[in-house]
Formats: structure tokens, sequence, C-alpha cells
């Protein structure tokens, strides 16, 4: 709900003459007095109005209030959350030209990483949201059919998976997440992979002939890089139009062992240089690892399998339609950004 302190302004209508921000915050990821004190410090520096506060909630994560900060016209809304609140902010924005500004919080800031944007400077953030440039990025649009056959969509602005990835969050217990940070996911992870079961789909990648596929997990990636210096998609793009689609499917122990080379060691060392990438040579595709690029992924399960956007669970689905959008969302970044 929007947040009731007397202190920010009341969300009213931007003044003609200057410009406003809205702050969609969670409160349980950020240090509210301190920021408020950084925005405001920030806003007035930049000859901008008083901010607009708006505060996320269980029942809100993000999406409702950023529509009001649409409908009031202000001109740039800064997010200070994590993951979820991104994902949810950039949903509500997306299409809108309205520009997004991130201040990471929480223990992924997974779009923040892969932008390469500095992730413990709240200060430096607060200052480059408003004195910084427009970048446009794409988005990841999904449609998630369910066992019912109702439909639901959302926008991911990292990546969407099934297989393990998904079960992981979805073993994951959210208080031992809270308090233990990325270490929560160790006992997910081998609790996912003790899960013998693997994808059966029916899918078509563009406008290429329909396949059928048994996979251990499948993953629609807008960017590449994840926490833990994990660079899951090396030559994921955030701006260039597509979406880099990775299907999984170890062979047994060693196939896990090949899998865990290649993208920690492989993709999150050695081909993070130039050098280190004319060592490594080309990616070649094999039967752990397959990777493709395309607009539009449709996919039909044999049955219900769980779904995660952005690392949070979205619940089972049955079937999806995958997208991307192009430039559909501006954020802004420092002005001397790569």
């Amino acid at each position: 709900m929007a947040d009731l302190d007397s202190t920010p302004a009341s969300p009213t209508s931007p003044t003609e003459t200057q410009q406003t921000a809205a702050v969609v915050y969670n409160p349980i990821k950020v240090d509210i007095d301190a920021l408020r004190a950084a925005v405001d410090s920030a806003a007035a520096d930049a000859g901008w109005g008083e901010s607009v506060w708006l505060e996320t909630s269980i029942d809100d994560v993000g999406q409702k209030v950023t529509r009001e900060a649409v409908d009031l016209g202000v001109d740039l809304v800064i997010t200070a959350g994590g993951d979820g609140t991104v994902r949810a902010v950039a949903e509500a924005l997306r299409g809108s030209g309205i520009p997004l500004a991130l201040l990471p919080s929480g223990t992924g800031n997974l779009l923040a990483r892969n932008l390469k944007l500095t992730l413990n400077d709240m200060p430096g953030s607060v200052i480059a949201a408003f004195e910084g440039v427009d970048r446009p990025i794409d988005l990841g649009v999904i449609d998630i059919e369910r066992e019912n056959r109702t439909r639901d969509r959302h926008v991911f602005v990292v990546l969407a998976g099934m297989g393990i990835d998904a079960k992981m969050i979805a073993n994951t217990d959210d208080d031992l997440k809270a308090k233990a940070g990325i270490a929560a996911y160790v006992s997910a992870i081998t609790k996912s992979l003790r899960d013998p079961h693997e994808l059966h789909m029916q899918f078509k990648l563009d406008d290429e002939p329909t396949k059928r596929a048994t996979v251990h997990t499948v993953m629609i990636g807008n960017c590449g890089s994840l926490p833990a210096n994990i660079l899951l998609m090396p030559n994921a793009v955030v701006d260039d139009g597509l979406f880099d689609l990775l299907l999984m499917r170890p062979g047994g122990l060693f196939g896990w062992i090949r899998v865990w080379v290649k993208v920690a060691w492989l993709n999150g060392i050695v081909r993070r240089t130039k050098a280190g990438r004319a060592l490594a040579g080309e990616h070649r595709n094999d039967g752990d690892l397959h990777y493709r690029t395309g607009t539009r992924f449709v996919a039909r399960l044999s049955r219900p399998e769980e779904i995660e956007l952005d690392g949070d669970g979205f619940g089972k689905a049955t079937a999806f339609n995958a997208w991307i959008e192009p430039g559909a969302l501006k954020v802004r970044v420092p002005a001397d950004a790569d």
C-alpha cells in the first residue's frame, strides 16, 4: 500500500515546472530513513520536485503502486527492493516510456548485475537516478497456461525457467533465505537434484517446425549473469532484440560435473576476458547443454511443472508462450556507464 507517513510528498499530480520521481520500495529490503534522506537531497540538487513514495506489500509486490505512479504522470520510477520488486515494477512500466532507476537491494540484484551497476553504493545509485542517462533494454513477456486452462501474462527482465532452477526456488525456505541469502539455496539445490523427473515437452522456436524433447531444464534468458559469478548464458545481451534459449540434459553425475565446469569455470571465469574467450574458443553445443537464440518460444508440457521468473516461483504451468519485446523498458544508468 502507499506509504502514509507525512514526511514524503503525498501522491498528487506532479507540477508542470518540475520533474518528479516516484520511489517504489519494499519496506523489508531498505533502510527507509536513509533512503528518504538520500533521495530528497539528490532530487533537490538536480532541481526536481518532491518525490512520491509508494510502498509494496504482500498483496501488491509493485505492479499496482507503479501503475498509480504512471497515472500520476511521474518522470521517473525509482525501485528499491529485490529482484521480485524490480520485475513487478518493470511489468507495470512496460512500454510506458518512463525510465526505471535501480537501487539494488536484496540477495540477487540480477538486472543490476547484468547492467554492471554498482551494488553497494546507495547514495551513488540515487544520484545516478536523477543525473544519469536512459538505456533502452529488452523485456521478456510470457503467457503462462495453468492446469485449469486459465492464462496469465507476466514479464521477466532476466530469465524464465523450468526444471532445476524452478524446483530449487520452490524448495527454498523463505525464512532461511532472508537470514542466509544465497547460502539458503544449497539444501534446495540438493533436494532438486534428487528429483528424477524430466521435462517432456513439445515446443516451437520462432518459425521452425514443432519438435519434441526430453530435458532436465529449459531457460529463456534476456540476460546471462547470475549471483556467485555464474555466467549461465555467455552470449546473452540485454538489448539485442533476442532471447537466449538453454536446454539442459546432463547424463548422470559426470554430466552434472561437466555442466558445472562449463558454467562456473569456462563461462564464469575464462570467458569473461577477451584473452579467455580466445583461449576457450567458440561455445559448442553438446548433449549436456544446448544453446539457441530467438524471439518466440512456445512449449507444452506433458504434466504441470514449476516455473520461475527472475528468481521467483510462479506456480505450475502446463504450457507457455514467451517472446522478447525489444527496447520495451528504459533503465536509468550512470552517465559514464559502459
